[in-house]
C-alpha cells in the first residue's frame, strides 16, 4: 500500500474533523478514552476498506467479494466493541451486559466508516481524473513524437533505397517489400489512432517492421524474432514495443558495421506478455542519445499511465550489449 504525502495529510485532517464531530457531546463535554478507542476501530475498518478492498475488489469490478468483505469487517468491528471494548470501559453496566440489536449497532458503526471510506473513494476518483487528463496530453505528444521518430525521412529513405535496389535487380521480393511497407505505414497512420489494438495485429506489424529493418543490415549480422503463445482476444496499447525494437536496430547500426546481433522475443503466459530485446554494439559517440532518447522517455510515461502497477520494465546496458525486459498484464478485448 502506497500513499502520497498530500493524501496522508488529507486523511489526517479528515480523521481529526470527523473525530471532533463524533466525540462532541453538549451534555458531557471533554475527551474520553472510550471515544478514542471506539473511533480507532472505525478508522481501522475504513482504512482497510479504502486501501485494500477498494483497489483489489471494487475497482476491479469484483462487487460481490467487495461487499462480502465489507460485511465481515463491519461484523468484526461490532463484535470487537460489544465483546471487548464495552467490557473494558463500561464493566458491570447494562450497556456491557446486553446487545442493543443489529440495527442500533449498525447505526453506531456505519456512519463514521462510510464517511471515511467515502472520502477515500472520492480522492481516488479525483486522482483518476487527473491521470486521464495527463494521459490525453501524453497520447497527443506521443503521436507527434511517433511521426518524428518512427515515420521519419531517414526510415523511409533507407527502405525506399533498398526497395529501389531490389527493383533494379528484378528481385522477386520487391512486391512483398512494397506490400509490407505500405501495410506498416497504413497501420501506423490510421489503425494506431485507437487507444488499444488487438495483440495479434500488433505482433504482425512488429514482424513487418523487423523484416524491413533487416534489409538495412543485409549480411552484416543476424536478427532473430520469436513470438510464442500469442493468443487472439487480448488488446495492447499500440506502438509501445516498436520503440524498443527500433532502438535496438539504431543502437547496433550506429556503433558497428558488421557482426550485428539482435534478438527479440515475445511470449504470452496467461495474461502476462513478456518482451525481451537484446542487441550488441560497439561504443561510439551519440549512442547515449539513442539509448535515452525522447522515444524511450515517452514510452516509459505511457507505460506508467496505461499500465499502472501492471508492468515491469528493466533495461540493462553493460557497454557491449543493450537488453530490455518488459512484462505487461494485458486485458482481454470486449465483445467479438
Amino acid at each position: 500500500m502506497s500513499i502520497s504525502r498530500r493524501e496522508l495529510i488529507f486523511q489526517i485532517v479528515l480523521i481529526v474533523l470527523v473525530f471532533l464531530f463524533y466525540s462532541f457531546d453538549r451534555e458531557n463535554p471533554g475527551l474520553r478514552w472510550s471515544q478514542v478507542a471506539f473511533f480507532t476501530t472505525h478508522v481501522m475498518a475504513a482504512w482497510l476498506i479504502g486501501y485494500w478492498l477498494m483497489p483489489h475488489f471494487l475497482y476491479r469490478k469484483k462487487y460481490w467479494l467487495f461487499f462480502g468483505y465489507v460485511f465481515l469487517i463491519v461484523a468484526a468491528v461490532i463484535g470487537l466493541e460489544e465483546l471487548f471494548l464495552e467490557q473494558i470501559f463500561y464493566p458491570g453496566t447494562r450497556r456491557a451486559k446486553s446487545f442493543p440489536g443489529i440495527v442500533f449497532s449498525l447505526m453506531g458503526v456505519l456512519p463514521v466508516i462510510t464517511i471515511l471510506a467515502g472520502f477515500k473513494f472520492g480522492w481516488d476518483a479525483l486522482q483518476k481524473q487527473e491521470q486521464i487528463e495527463e494521459l490525453k496530453s501524453t497520447v497527443q505528444e506521443s503521436e507527434l513524437q511517433f511521426l518524428r521518430t518512427q515515420i521519419n525521412p531517414h526510415f523511409l529513405f533507407n527502405n525506399l533505397n533498398n526497395l529501389y535496389s531490389h527493383a533494379l535487380e528484378g528481385s522477386k521480393k520487391t512486391p512483398e517489400i512494397i506490400l509490407e511497407l505500405s501495410g506498416l505505414l497504413r497501420y501506423m497512420l490510421y489503425e494506431c489512432k485507437e487507444k488499444f489494438v488487438p495483440l495479434d495485429k500488433e505482433v504482425e506489424q512488429l514482424h513487418n517492421f523487423i523484416k524491413l529493418n533487416k534489409l538495412q543490415i543485409e549480411d552484416r549480422g543476424i536478427v532473430r524474432f520469436d513470438a510464442k503463445g500469442i493468443e487472439r482476444g487480448y488488446r495492447i496499447a499500440p506502438l509501445i514495443l516498436i520503440v524498443f525494437i527500433e532502438n535496438a536496430f539504431k543502437h547496433s547500426q550506429a556503433g558497428q558495421s558488421e557482426n550485428i546481433e539482435i534478438a527479440i522475443e515475445l511470449e504470452m503466459k496467461e495474461d502476462i506478455l513478456h518482451f525481451h530485446s537484446a542487441n550488441n554494439y560497439a561504443p561510439s559517440e551519440g549512442l547515449d542519445t539513442i539509448a535515452t532518447g525522447i522515444g524511450l522517455k515517452n514510452v516509459k510515461k505511457r507505460l506508467q499511465l496505461l499500465y499502472p502497477d501492471r508492468h515491469e520494465l528493466k533495461i540493462h546496458n553493460d557497454g557491449k550489449s543493450y537488453k530490455v525486459n518488459l512484462s505487461m498484464e494485458l486485458e482481454k478485448m470486449i465483445g467479438p
